[in-house]
């Protein structure tokens, strides 16, 4: 049995990687939260206390584990002060692979954090695969869920497109490579790039109520989440996340997902389909 130890595990992608791992025959997951309690309120395996920014807890979490699924924690940009640390930590424990849950461009954008994890994790020595996603589908049924519920889709994306994927696939790809030990670098996106007015559009469609597209400028957009009881910080990063959409740096379409399944990647409308309850 191979042990795996999965971070972020009730998060949008953990949670479908813990339940893939869980199932499979020839390996034994453990899940790392820094509330043990709530998550095996929520997970059906082991789980271990694990704060990345907390060297007392590193010992029985990664104690006798082969591989780890890394989730770089969204408040921690300061990637050798927080991060790194752990990191050490779980190779010198004997931890051999890592999968990184990484995102779309990390490799031409040194600005964002998760290059600074991926260079550091490249010259560890560790065998790694990095998993460069693009936006999750899922950030519709649950950052925007409200907006839509509404009746709108209130983001700075301009007429540019985005190669959303879907998480649970992105959760499948991890589940194989933890498994078999395939390491290498995958940009993971849907079938196709939209448009965010393309967007509203098929939710339109789909649901019981029209959904409309009005992009916000972006010093709007700023305000507006600051008033909504967000940071000025956060809205920041969020901004700068689609201007990338604006300037048309979002719309790449690959078939890793594919190569590594065997399948194609989830469609927009089976993910429409599939979580259709959380906008009715």
């Amino acid at each position: 049995m191979r042990p795996v130890l999965v971070t972020g595990a009730t998060g949008t992608v953990g949670r479908h990687v813990v339940d893939g791992l869980r199932d499979a025959p020839d390996v034994a997951v453990t899940a790392a939260s820094r509330d043990p309690d709530r998550a095996r309120d929520r997970l059906d395996c082991p789980v271990v206390a694990f704060d990345v920014t907390d060297p007392t807890t590193f010992r029985d979490a990664f104690a006798d584990v082969d591989a780890l699924f890394l989730v770089r924690p969204p408040a921690l940009s300061r990637v050798r002060r927080d991060i790194v640390p752990a990191l050490a930590a779980a190779i010198g424990a004997g931890v051999d692979h890592v999968v990184f849950l990484s995102v779309i461009g990390a490799d031409r954008n040194p600005l964002v954090p998760h290059a600074r994890i991926e260079s550091w994790l490249a010259e560890s020595g560790v065998d790694t695969t990095f998993l460069r996603a693009s936006f999750f589908m899922q950030n519709l049924s649950t950052t925007h869920r409200e907006e839509i519920r509404r009746g709108e889709l209130p983001v700075p994306a301009g007429t540019g497109a985005t190669s959303f994927v879907d998480a649970r696939d992105v959760a499948a790809v991890a589940v194989e490579t933890l498994r078999t030990g395939t390491t290498g670098s995958y940009t993971l996106t849907g079938p196709e790039a939209i448009e965010y007015d393309a967007v509203c559009r098929r939710l339109s469609a789909m649901l019981d109520h029209e959904v409309t597209y009005d992009p916000p400028s972006l010093p709007r957009f700023c305000w507006s989440q600051y008033r909504s009881g967000g940071s000025l910080v956060r809205a920041a990063v969020v901004a700068a996340i689609y201007t990338t959409v604006r300037l048309g740096l979002a719309d790449r379409v690959t078939d890793d997902v594919r190569t590594v399944l065997g399948r194609p990647p989830i469609d927009f409308e089976t993910f429409v389909r599939d979580y259709r309850s959380v906008w009715t």
